[in-house]
């Protein structure tokens, strides 16, 4: 599903290379109703996924250095605030810190790998199976809940194609970007799985989040390896870094795409007097994320995150449905079955997130209904 979505999303970014991502494509191939709701459902889970990497940040580094735990949301939203004036500076410094940042990840987890493979491979045998549930209801339904939980973990490359204005060559190089991450972050996502379950057991593995330790320390301990272990947890730290470095680029984006459309205020639209950033927009995703950030941990978050990403992606798989033959990069096919497996897998969520989910949407048009009445010049770009 992650791969027909993201040659969706590449054929789309090729076609119409401009910031904001599925909420451009919506407003041009569907229509303005689903192209707000596209951009919407985009601001809703990213910001609150950021705030929760903000504290997922936090958490690690204090656990990291024996740190009190109450000081998770002042932490969390020193990083927000360091991030975001990073993010003003440009998309050039924030690649060079975005660099780094998954260098030191990639090398921890790359470390977890080769030092856990030798004890999986012994183990591997009877904590590996049975690979798939039982045949169950409850079984069935927590397996396809947690794809769809999954499948969040994947849509990083969602983000390459709202910086499309950002981009050298964009109609070349976005494609090209997002397969090969996504090509890159399934090999590295399948090699931690199997190493770590392989080491540990699921049941083990699944209790640490639960616990003192996270999953991945608990597996690493395994190893008989301490210094391993404080590895992980800095590659943990600049991993959940990472994330929210991303999510800060990629929802400002979305955000000046809004403004220009007239759906947010015109000075969303604006752009620093170097072209460099949109300033507006980056400040009050900033803004946003550190709000979210001082209230602590938000609940269901992760499962909210899935719902609002798959109708995202549902109206993308849509989208690429009305691109002109000339400019398909990709068979029909690929489309339609992204579509279909977001929309069947949005139905094993819970009904709660459905409720809050749907909620949200009708919200998101009500304010569309009546947002171009509080101001007179949107400055609005027609599709």
């Amino acid at each position: 599903m992650a791969t027909c979505n993201a040659l969706s999303s590449a054929q789309l970014a090729a076609s119409h290379a401009v910031s904001g991502g599925t909420y451009e494509y919506g407003y041009r191939y569907l229509g303005p109703s689903l192209g707000f709701t596209a951009g919407w459902m985009f601001l809703c889970a990213k910001t609150a996924s950021a705030a929760t990497a903000a504290l997922g940040f936090s958490a690690y580094l204090l656990r990291l250095v024996s740190g009190d735990l109450r000081l998770m949301p002042l932490l969390a939203i020193g990083a927000v605030v360091l991030f975001t004036l990073l993010v003003l500076g440009g998309i050039r410094r924030s690649s060079w810190m975005n660099t780094a940042i998954v260098s030191v990840t990639l090398l921890a987890l790359a470390s977890f790998i080769v030092l856990g493979l030798p004890g999986a491979a012994v183990d591997g045998g009877s904590n590996l199976v049975p690979l798939l549930p039982s045949n169950d209801t409850g079984s069935t339904h927590s397996f396809l809940y947690a794809t769809a939980l999954m499948f969040v973990a994947y849509t990083g490359y969602g983000r390459i194609a709202t910086l499309g204005e950002e981009v050298i060559e964009p109609e070349r190089t976005i494609p090209r970007a997002i397969i090969v991450t996504l090509g890159l972050t399934a090999a590295l996502y399948i090699s931690v799985s199997i190493v770590a379950i392989g080491s540990v057991g699921a049941e083990r593995f699944a209790a640490a989040a639960g616990g003192q330790a996270t999953p991945l320390e608990l597996a690493a301990r395994a190893f008989e390896g301490p210094r391993l272990a404080t590895l992980v947890s800095i590659g943990a730290v600049t991993a959940m870094l990472g994330v929210l470095l991303n999510l800060i680029l990629g929802l400002s984006r979305v955000v000046l795409a809004m403004g220009r459309q007239g759906d947010l205020p015109p000075l969303f639209a604006r752009l620093s007097e170097q072209g460099m950033a949109p300033r507006a927009a980056v400040i009050a995703v900033g803004l946003a994320i550190a709000a979210l950030a001082s209230i602590g941990s938000v609940e269901t978050t992760w499962a909210f995150s899935a719902f609002t990403v798959l109708i995202y992606y549902a109206i993308t798989n849509l989208a690429a449905l009305r691109l002109p033959r000339e400019q398909r990069l990709y068979p029909t096919w690929v489309a339609v079955a992204g579509l279909a497996a977001c929309l069947f897998l949005a139905f094993w969520v819970p009904l709660t997130i459905w409720v809050i989910g749907l909620g949200l949407i009708l919200l998101g048009l009500a304010w569309k209904a009546f947002a171009p009445r509080l101001w007179t010049n949107t400055g609005r770009r027609m599709p």
